[in-house]
């Protein structure tokens, strides 16, 4: 596969996984490098030259250059084949750090997160819906805070805040039990500029939620992350993300991956997947708000819950099966706010689900549970101003390359 790298006003033709050694072309090797090691948690000078390309001597200068930055850590030497020991090279957590912010339909989140996806810090904020000028308040209180539990020399390597937010807000009123017109204040509202004036014009970087749960996903993944898969995230409502070709697809406005949208069978007919799946629709069934994230709660032993749990499987992959025909995917991953328990359960009895369907036609596809959990959108939210304080392809950091 071909790929398009802007380095310094040059466009240069590399191939996938491919590094460039024209004069110039320091951004995007290094770039390419951390993005590998990312991938991979450990690699030494010699694999990173064979799935590069970059001759030995270009990629020596490019590794000394990323540890006197401090962006990558030496292990212990290793011994190999032939005797000549080598040198393991890993990220270096401590190199950089980002907040990452939640906003959802009961509580914000806000995080702190170093350079490869660890939580540091949190803090939470709950409400009846969300509202602007609460969260900004949140926001520029303990954003403030969070950075001053880092010790004072790393302070300065923050990169700035993203935000994941179901998009449209002012648009779900109802199904956030908002009064008429509450959140009408979001219609307008400049949420990044707010956020980056309460932090003294720091960068801040706008996700869809299911978007920036997917991306999580993808890093902590590794090199265990298909090629191709399809994300879905169960909070209040559904939202998901798509990975194609090693490569998160937010898609042309930010929105690729809203399965929650899609459409599935109903008792009376089509309804979109977050009225069959969602936490929201569990309540309705309860009758009552639950404590989802209580694995002891009696809630998640109830009859509500196990026929929530029967729709949502059925729904998800009548939805899996959906968007494998439009695209080839291998897997479908499966997170939420929820119990690992019952992530597990909802994971059988979907993978049992889309076995009974009629997928003529279509390739196999695994049915796995995602592996960052209910912090998922958070974290995500936090890899995004390292995207984009480290790469031109905001995206790079997250591309599966070489093999």
């Amino acid at each position: 596969m071909q790929h398009d790298a802007i380095i310094e006003d040059t466009v240069v033709r590399t191939s996938l996984g491919g590094g460039a050694n024209q004069t110039g072309a320091r951004a995007y090797n290094d770039r390419l490098v951390l993005s590998l090691i990312r991938r991979e948690g450990t690699l030494s000078k010699a694999e990173l030259a064979r799935r590069t390309g970059l001759s030995p001597q270009t990629l020596g200068l490019i590794v000394k250059r990323l540890q006197k930055e401090r962006l990558l850590l030496a292990e212990a030497p290793v011994k190999g084949k032939g005797g000549q020991p080598s040198v393991p090279y890993r990220l270096n957590p401590d190199a950089v750090f980002a907040l990452g912010l939640k906003i959802g339909r009961r509580s914000a989140e806000l995080a702190l997160c170093d350079f490869v996806g660890t939580v540091r810090a949190r803090v939470e904020k709950r409400y009846r819906y969300p509202m602007p000028e609460e969260i900004v308040a949140f926001y520029g209180l303990e954003a403030r805070n969070l950075v001053a539990k880092l010790p004072e020399e790393y302070r300065s390597r923050l990169s700035g805040t993203g935000v994941a937010m179901p998009f449209n807000l002012w648009s779900w009123g109802k199904a956030l039990g908002a009064p008429d017109g509450a959140l009408e204040a979001w219609r307008d509202c400049p949420i990044n500029a707010r956020l980056s004036e309460a932090m003294q014009g720091a960068e801040v970087a706008l996700s869809n939620d299911g978007t920036a749960a997917c991306a999580a996903e993808f890093m902590v993944s590794g090199a265990s992350a298909p090629p191709d898969f399809c994300y879905v995230f169960i909070g209040w409502f559904v939202g998901g993300g798509i990975v194609l070709d090693g490569k998160l697809h937010p898609g042309r406005r930010g929105n690729a991956g809203a399965l929650g949208s899609m459409l599935v069978a109903g008792p009376q007919g089509p309804q979109p997947l977050l009225e069959r799946a969602s936490l929201m629709r569990l309540e309705q069934l309860s009758g009552s708000e639950l404590p989802f994230d209580d694995e002891d709660s009696p809630y998640w032993r109830s009859d509500a819950a196990e026929r929530w749990l029967a729709d949502a499987a059925l729904s998800i992959a009548q939805a899996a099966a959906n968007a494998a025909a439009v695209v080839d995917f291998s897997a479908l991953r499966i997170d939420g706010v929820m119990p690992a328990r019952v992530r597990q359960r909802i994971v059988g009895m979907t993978r049992d689900a889309y076995a009974r369907l009629d997928t003529r036609g279509l390739s196999s596809m695994a049915i796995e549970e995602g592996r960052v959990g209910p912090a998922a959108r958070t974290v995500g939210a936090a890899i995004l101003p390292i995207l984009s304080g480290f790469s031109r392809d905001r995206e790079v950091l997250l591309k599966s390359v070489g093999n």
